[in-house]
């Protein structure tokens, strides 16, 4: 299945590897492409993670890579939502309405 990341998650990724190369400028690149990595091997076996807890009824996926968070939906394509890390209120992102 086809996966595509959203504006918003192509930013993130962006500003995570910028976040990354302060500390280890060596690794930024390397991590940047393994969590790139990771969102488009969500194609072989979309359904593999579970809907949010919270909200299952939105539909919205998430899989763990280190310390981040993938979120993703799935159609007729994988749709990376954002990529986030782990410390962050992920919900007040997702659902910044409720």
């Amino acid at each position: 299945m086809r996966v595509r990341l959203t504006e918003q998650a192509r930013t993130e990724l962006f500003e995570i590897g910028e976040w990354i190369e302060r500390d280890n400028p060596e690794r930024a690149a390397s991590f940047v492409e393994e969590l790139y990595d990771a969102c488009m091997r969500l194609g072989e076996m979309p359904n593999a993670f579970a809907r949010i807890r919270s909200r299952p009824e939105s539909g919205i996926r998430m899989r763990v890579y280190g310390n981040y968070l993938i979120f993703y939906t799935v159609s007729d394509r994988v749709n990376v939502l954002h990529i986030l890390h782990g410390s962050r209120n992920y919900e007040a992102i997702l659902f910044p309405d409720a």
